[in-house]
């Protein structure tokens, strides 16, 4: 698997597609014996850095089988020295997903854990941001995570257990203003995930959210890149804020270094009963929170945090 395309994958599963009926009918005390043998296996979407990378890492140190995903492989060619398990994955891309899928399970003999990872931070007021802009928004935030939920179901379902952590944001529970693109596709992770927790529960099928506040990654960087180019005057105090404050970043002293945040994903991968959510960070412990006050009362620390800054 290591330095292939899922592109490839599909290419020769395509021309001729190899009969595994005994495949599907290994189910019950078969797969049972498996998963007591082999070790267990883990699919991470965006490893290219930050929290992705620092979780490929935190699980090898768990003796784990680690499937680490990137859409530029080079990005990832360090992790496959590692010791991981390295695949080219957009997860944009239907036939991809499918691919890097069934290459995990029949490479590494199933799929105990898939951990939806890849994301970006549309930001900006909600005026300057283009219709295009949030469509991939929600393409990369939301739509891949469902793409790639589904094409692991079945056989998580087949094997009787499965854990799928889908890594969300403290924005997923509260939105502030220059955010609403961003918080929008969290939002919609945390309705999905709250959804499919209830559904795939008698699989013995978990699904966990982890919401980081600010960390310490070049996701920051990103958070820059896709600031709207075309700016409303008007909204300069808006962009002022993101700029000075960093608040989706990660720069300044509450935010938490990525290896934090991996630590809480393998614990929520390895845990019997882990629970829906895991706020990480100060910032997202105290934001989770902030759902609770009154909407006058949280505009208004926000109209106060402005005026701060």
């Amino acid at each position: 698997m290591t330095s292939a395309t899922a592109a490839d994958g599909d290419e020769s599963a395509n021309a001729t597609r190899p009969d595994r009926s005994d495949e599907r009918a290994r189910t019950g005390s078969d797969l049972d014996e498996d998963r007591y043998t082999r070790k267990q296996s883990v699919l991470i979407t965006g490893c290219s850095s930050g929290i992705g990378r620092a979780t490929a890492l935190a699980f090898l140190d768990e003796d784990w089988t680690v499937v680490a995903s990137a859409r530029d492989p080079t990005d990832i060619a360090d992790l496959a020295d590692a010791g991981c398990e390295t695949i080219t994955l957009d997860v944009t891309d239907p036939d991809q997903v499918t691919s890097v899928i069934e290459r995990t399970v029949e490479e590494t003999g199933a799929i105990d854990c898939l951990v939806n990872n890849a994301g970006y931070a549309q930001m900006g007021p909600l005026e300057d941001v283009q219709a295009d802009d949030l469509q991939s928004q929600f393409d990369v935030n939301v739509f891949g995570p469902h793409r790639l939920t589904r094409a692991a179901l079945p056989h998580m379902r087949a094997q009787g257990a499965g854990r799928i952590v889908n890594v969300s944001s403290i924005i997923g529970r509260i939105s502030v203003a220059g955010s609403g693109a961003y918080a929008a596709s969290k939002h919609a992770m945390e309705a999905m995930s709250d959804a499919l927790r209830v559904e795939v529960e008698p699989f013995d099928v978990d699904v966990v959210l982890i919401e980081p506040g600010p960390v310490e990654t070049a996701f920051a960087d990103r958070v820059d890149e896709e600031l709207p180019e075309s700016r409303t005057p008007d909204y300069d105090a808006i962009y002022d804020l993101f700029e000075d404050t960093q608040l989706i970043g990660g720069s300044g002293p509450l935010a938490s270094a990525p290896e934090d945040v991996a630590d809480v994903i393998v614990h929520a991968a390895t845990c019997s009963e882990p629970p829906a959510r895991y706020p990480v960070g100060p910032v997202a412990h105290y934001g989770s929170y902030a759902r609770f006050l009154p909407d006058r009362l949280r505009d208004g620390i926000y109209g106060l945090v402005r005026k701060l800054v």
